[in-house]
């Protein structure tokens, strides 16, 4: 099976996630999309990060009714900070019978060579990329293994969500209704 690994804190995660994962999972060569939560991306601050179990809950929470999103914990189990290229390591390893391919948004693909093993995520897996305001045309677009989509433009970020919920906005409709109880039922940003 071909498999789409879209990795992120999900911190929470929001309809610009679950958007990017559907397109990924109905408009491309992907069968499945797995979400994959970081506990710590090491190129992000780790103290604005809640429990990764509760990051884990919420994404299932999303994602609970798709056939073709599912939820992974995997990196909860390997090394801390998380790498990518050790991920996809293990988890092609673990899952021989599946193709790995990698998700990510432009603005991350501009950074890619500062990623552990960057080279190796090139030569050994296909990466599939969505769009991100502000990013325009890179050479490393161009590459073989980068595949560039049409996904739809997602400006929503998690960082506009935690603001808002701190500052006591309503983000209905901006994630969806199960992770809003679960946010509110433990109170998750509402004190960082």
């Amino acid at each position: 099976m071909k498999i789409g690994l879209f990795f992120g804190s999900f911190n929470p995660i929001h309809i610009g996630h679950l958007i990017i994962a559907s397109y990924m999972a109905n408009y491309t060569e992907l069968e499945k999309v797995w979400m994959m939560v970081s506990p710590h991306n090491p190129l992000k601050d780790k103290n604005a990060l809640i429990n990764m179990y509760d990051r884990l809950e919420m994404a299932k929470l999303a994602t609970e009714n798709s056939e073709k999103i599912a939820v992974s914990d995997a990196e909860f189990k390997l090394p801390k900070p998380s790498y990518t290229i050790d991920t996809l390591t293990h988890l092609t390893e673990r899952y021989p019978e599946h193709t790995f391919s990698l998700i990510m948004g432009a603005d991350n693909l501009a950074s890619l060579k500062k990623w552990k093993n960057y080279e190796l995520l090139l030569r050994d897996y296909k990466i599939i990329v969505y769009p991100r305001p502000g990013i325009e045309h890179m050479e490393i677009m161009d590459h073989p293994s980068v595949t560039m989509t049409n996904t739809p433009l997602m400006e929503i970020s998690s960082t506009f969500i935690r603001k808002s919920l701190k500052e006591g906005k309503s983000v209905e409709f901006l994630i969806p209704d199960a992770v809003l109880r679960f946010i509110d039922s433990k109170n998750l940003y509402g004190s960082l």
